[in-house]
């Protein structure tokens, strides 16, 4: 599959890294994530303003402009011939003479097969679990994953989908989703504190907008486990519903109606966003 490095266009293998990197020696880099149907790149400019402001966010500078990192996406995409992929963007904090300071950053682009949420798996919901931590600088879509990979035993132990990050009773955000509850008067609320904005939670709450009330506020986790609907958003999941939470069924145990509305709803901005620009 292709990458790119650094004004380079080559193969992943060949794709490498100095270990002097701050991306290796400190976990010091950002990155963004989106996926392609039939070649079209979903919500790029949502996508790449969010990498921009991650990088302005770590004292990064991103050296191409917008208009240049759309243009090495798209010749990506050609190289690949994947009809859907998934792009991965990585600032890193470049090759420090002393392991510790930020050097000249590098750029990392990479085009991969990508596997999205099924209709199967929407079907059948999320069981999670909650965990009582707050990931550092939270509006930052860093590469730091340490907790979120050091609670996979947990979750094979609980024989969860998912872990939701909780701190002193807030709920804010999965290692890698978006939360939202319907509650029982039927409003679309989620956190809006201590997450990273997902570019799926926007749309949702664009759409759902629409329909019924929408808020961004704190949601306390007795609110959660009361909700009359709780479901996540994320780029490869869209919306997933969340059934069971520390093994107490949400609803009925099944998707909610609103949930399944705002599923569908999703599912036909991305075909008209394809189709939009596809013309």
């Amino acid at each position: 599959m292709p990458a790119y490095l650094n004004d380079k266009f080559l193969e992943n293998d060949e794709a490498m890294l100095h270990v002097s990197d701050l991306s290796m020696q400190r976990g010091y880099a950002v990155f963004d994530f989106f996926r392609t149907i039939n070649g079209v790149p979903l919500f790029i400019a949502d996508h790449l303003d969010r990498f921009y402001a991650s990088a302005i966010s770590l004292h990064l500078i991103v050296r191409k402009n917008n208009g240049e990192l759309a243009t090495i996406i798209h010749e990506l995409i050609k190289r690949s011939s994947l009809s859907e992929a998934g792009i991965r963007l990585m600032l890193t904090g470049g090759y420090s003479s002393d392991n510790y300071h930020p050097a000249e950053p590098n750029l990392l682009i990479t085009c991969n097969p990508v596997q999205t949420a099924t209709q199967p798996d929407f079907e059948k919901g999320y069981s999670i679990i909650t965990h009582e931590y707050q990931r550092e600088l939270p509006n930052v879509k860093s590469i730091n994953y340490l907790m979120a990979v050091w609670l996979q035993p947990l979750m094979k132990e609980k024989q969860v989908d998912d872990i939701l990050y909780v701190r002193n009773g807030i709920i804010s955000e999965f290692p890698r989703s978006n939360v939202f509850i319907i509650t029982k008067d039927n409003k679309l609320v989620t956190p809006a504190h201590n997450i990273l904005a997902g570019v799926t939670r926007k749309n949702v709450m664009a759409l759902a907008a629409e329909k019924m009330a929408v808020q961004e506020r704190d949601i306390t986790t007795e609110e959660l486990m009361n909700a009359a609907e709780v479901f996540l958003t994320s780029t490869t999941k869209r919306i997933l519903p969340i059934v069971k939470i520390d093994n107490k069924i949400i609803g009925n145990g099944k998707p909610g109606k609103i949930t399944t509305v705002l599923y569908e709803a999703f599912l036909e901005l991305e075909d008209s966003f394809v189709q939009f620009v596809s013309r």
